[in-house]
């Protein structure tokens, strides 16, 4: 399949933080069956690094969205990397086994290899697969090579599902499809906690633009509903959104899924999650 650069790449491109000590790199591109390809990568002189890097598919395939996001300080390195569902499935048994049931051995390989990550909020999960790898570990060679090998063996999971898919030409189904995107954009653009480093670096102002233009580019073109369309729950009694992660005030403190990728639900432990 053949990329070319997006018409964002003009615009989002490269940048310096306001202490002019971190730089951020963006790089955007589209193909054939890819709405957007975009990676955001952050080199600050004290060691930090960050990469966030997804792939987005049109609204024709029902096709997971390839999420890798990484980041390391110091001597902490925090990680997400997974196929997240496009349609949830905690409710939709026949897009788990669609997509995910020939992949659970890769998610469990990796599983053995990386240690969980700790608290997921319930309203989190809802957007995670059997196979994500949620994880936290310090430094070492060892876990940089795990994860290396991860990335390259997920994202090879991938190219070969959108090798595969085919495109939907039932208008109701690719209906359904951008909407549940546009649902994901929204929960991310509001949700997602790496929000807090960006608008650190670049200020208030842009940070809004890269979230809502380039990282979750899709929360206007869409879609018209509102972040509180899709959670009402998060509606405060002024009616704002409110900041917390978790209204539920639950989550998982263990990989929430067995060893076939079935969902354990209700026969976890549930744990007040920290807001």
């Amino acid at each position: 399949m053949v990329y070319c650069f997006s018409c964002l790449q003009k615009k989002f491109n490269s940048l310096m933080s306001m202490d002019a000590r971190t730089e951020l790199q963006m790089l955007s591109f589209e193909a054939p069956k890819v709405r957007l390809l975009r990676c955001l990568s952050i080199e600050g002189n004290d060691g930090m690094q960050v990469l966030d890097f997804a792939v987005f598919p049109k609204p024709e395939f029902d096709l997971p969205i390839f999420c890798a996001n990484f980041f390391t300080a110091a001597s902490t390195n925090i990680v997400v990397l997974d196929l997240n569902p496009l349609h949830a499935v905690t409710d939709r048994d026949d897009y788990k086994e669609k997509y995910y049931r020939h992949l659970i051995p890769l998610g469990l390989k990796y599983a053995e290899l990386l240690p969980w990550g700790g608290k997921i909020t319930s309203e989190s999960l809802r957007f995670f697969s059997p196979i994500v790898i949620w994880t936290k570990f310090s430094s070492s060679q060892y876990y940089y090579d795990v994860l290396f090998s991860a990335f390259k063996d997920y994202y090879k999971a991938w190219l070969e599902l959108m090798e595969q898919a085919t495109e939907e030409i039932d208008t109701s189904e690719i209906v359904s499809n951008r909407e549940a995107q546009h649902r994901y954009l929204m929960w991310r653009a509001e949700k997602d906690p790496g929000h807090r480093l960006l608008r650190r670096l670049v200020g208030e102002a842009l940070a809004e633009e890269i979230l809502r233009s380039f990282l979750f580019n899709g929360v206007q073109e869409l879609g018209s509903k509102t972040f509180l369309d899709y959670f009402p729950e998060y509606r405060s009694d002024s009616g704002t959104i409110n900041e917390k992660r978790s209204m539920i005030g639950k989550s998982f403190e263990n990989r929430p899924w067995d060893t076939e990728g079935n969902f354990l639900g209700n026969s976890l432990r549930w744990i007040m999650a920290v807001n």
